[in-house]
């Protein structure tokens, strides 16, 4: 066994003050949830324990590395609960995860939970200022990351970001095969293990860094498991235990459907490979049949590019979400793929609605894209105005949402949550959206994703659905750069269509002024790239496109 990594004088442990992570939602509300049976009064391991003891012999996990059925991984999450409390890690402590999609990511966000703690699980390859900012945020006391992944070593990074955060006692890494390096190999008993109170925190979502820094929110084992576990209950068909294969980071907001949900609340099984390939993304759907594949639109494209998607089995839901989902890539899916097409729009912050599994991803019959009937047991919305009024029916507006999910409160950056929550705490999302008569969802855009050019408003998410439907084009991505006289210009980077070359800025635009756009929207730059390059939680990079342009 290979020592822990530790600072040269350990730092004592300290309690974390009772505040540290506030409910801002009102606690009539929370009992009121209870109540209506919205929350299991179990926490998230207590959870996973019960299908343990109730399904042996079931699969947990699929991942590179081949099988782990729920009896192993019981025991490898009492194993490195064992470990962490070795390390002295108490009950309200953050641990935070940085590994890639394995079993080994799957036990240890299910040991922090055993024995209290909060997990802050983020993405793999996050670069170091970003690791910096959310162990600092987070105070962190404890790293679990992986020694090599891919040509970099989130253990190393740690390392040098050692003296600069106070809060880090011990970095402990996990190799390329899953193992957890630890000086222990006894499990923790049952019996040694804290009691948890489902309404305080167990995780920590990141959101995926549209902001300058990505944001954090803590989350209680009751909105986890409760909350977002009835998200995924309304995408069941019948009994069969879920098999979901999960292509975006169990360390995003969106892979926190994982571990807690899929697994801990319904008792399925997780189809894991260690980062997206396009190729090997659709070898695990054609060898292990699952019954979803959640990913975001552009891993999808990528997928359908390939022109052999395998049809993932019987009753198969795709949920796609995380970004804007246009009609072509829904209508392609689900000819493809033989399902259920399901339009997902959540957040970090605490929003959730769908298209639901007989809704239309594709209808375009309003403004933006379609989400879908907003569910009470999850969270309800409401569409308001800046002073926080509910517009008329049909009228835009920013979303806001409150439910059995909202989290607890914003983490590390003083100011957020009286920027992002109401009094009465509901969320403000900071999307523009419009709920029809029919009281279904659309979702416009952002407040702040607007590229504004001679003091005209573009949003980018409009323009590149018109591009994505010229026939040479196979993706694309725009986005604003500084420009000293317009303020900023619109750049459009294209990824051609079967060896095609993509039109440039002179044909681009006579196909968009043709589809209906207006001149001023038209990009003025285009760049041609292979793919769309992602950042660690799946989306596309925006900054990485922006350093091709000169």
């Amino acid at each position: 066994m290979t020592t822990p990594h530790t600072p040269a004088v350990p730092v004592p442990a300290t309690a974390p003050e009772p505040s540290r992570f506030p409910d801002l939602v009102p606690a009539r509300l929370r009992e009121r949830w209870r109540s209506e049976g919205h929350y299991l009064g179990m926490g998230v391991y207590q959870l996973f324990r019960t299908v343990a003891l109730a399904h042996p012999d079931r699969d947990a996990v699929v991942d590179d590395h081949g099988r782990v059925s729920y009896a192993a991984l019981h025991r490898e999450v009492l194993r490195v609960a064992g470990a962490l409390m070795d390390l002295g890690v108490r009950p309200g402590e953050v641990v935070a995860v940085q590994l890639p999609n394995q079993a080994a990511a799957v036990a240890t966000e299910l040991a922090v939970a055993a024995v209290g703690a909060v997990a802050l699980p983020f993405p793999v390859g996050r670069g170091a200022s970003e690791v910096e900012a959310l162990l600092r945020g987070g105070r962190a006391a404890v790293l679990v990351a992986a020694t090599e992944h891919r040509g970099r070593s989130p253990v190393r990074t740690a390392e040098t970001l050692r003296s600069r955060l106070p809060d880090l006692r011990w970095v402990v890494g996990v190799d390329t095969r899953g193992r957890f390096l630890s000086t222990t190999d006894g499990p923790a008993r049952e019996s040694d293990l804290p009691a948890v109170d489902a309404s305080g925190a167990a995780r920590i979502l990141v959101s995926s860094g549209s902001e300058a820094l990505p944001k954090m929110v803590a989350y209680s084992h009751d909105a986890l498991a409760g909350g977002r576990g009835n998200f995924m209950a309304s995408l069941r068909r019948d009994a069969e235990p879920f098999r979901a294969h999960f292509l975006v980071p169990l360390g995003s907001a969106f892979g926190s459907n994982a571990t807690s949900v899929v697994l801990a609340r319904h008792g399925g099984t997780l189809l894991l490979n260690d980062h997206f390939e396009a190729e090997r993304a659709l070898a695990t759907i054609g060898e292990h049949r699952p019954t979803h594949v959640l990913g975001v639109p552009t891993m999808i494209r990528m997928m359908l590019d390939l022109d052999r998607c395998p049809r993932p089995g019987d009753g198969a839901v795709l949920v796609l979400g995380g970004a804007p989902l246009e009609a072509d890539t829904a209508r392609r899916a689900r000819e493809a793929f033989g399902g259920s097409v399901v339009n997902l729009y959540g957040s970090a912050d605490g929003v959730n609605c769908h298209t639901g599994l007989d809704g239309d991803p594709c209808d375009e019959s309003g403004p933006g894209r379609p989400a879908g009937r907003p569910d009470s047991s999850v969270v309800s919305i409401r569409v308001v105005d800046a002073e926080g009024r509910d517009v008329a029916t049909g009228a835009t507006g920013e979303i806001i949402a409150l439910g059995p999910m909202t989290p607890l409160c914003h983490v590390g950056e003083e100011g957020l949550d009286g920027r992002h929550r109401t009094a009465e705490g509901w969320v403000r999302t900071g999307d523009l959206g419009v709920l029809d008569h029919r009281g279904l969802l659309r979702v416009v855009g952002r407040l702040k994703d607007v590229v504004i050019r001679g003091g005209a408003n573009i949003s980018p998410v409009e323009v590149e659905a018109a591009v994505r439907a010229h026939p040479d084009v196979a993706d694309a991505c725009c986005f604003g750069i500084p420009d000293p006289l317009m303020g900023e210009r619109l750049v459009a980077a294209l990824v051609p269509r079967g060896g095609q070359e993509p039109p440039d800025v002179d044909a681009l635009a006579v196909h968009l002024k043709e589809g209906g756009l207006d001149a001023f929207k038209c990009p003025e730059r285009v760049v041609r790239v292979e793919r769309l390059p992602l950042t660690a939680a799946g989306k596309v990079d925006r900054d990485a496109l922006r350093a091709l342009v000169d």
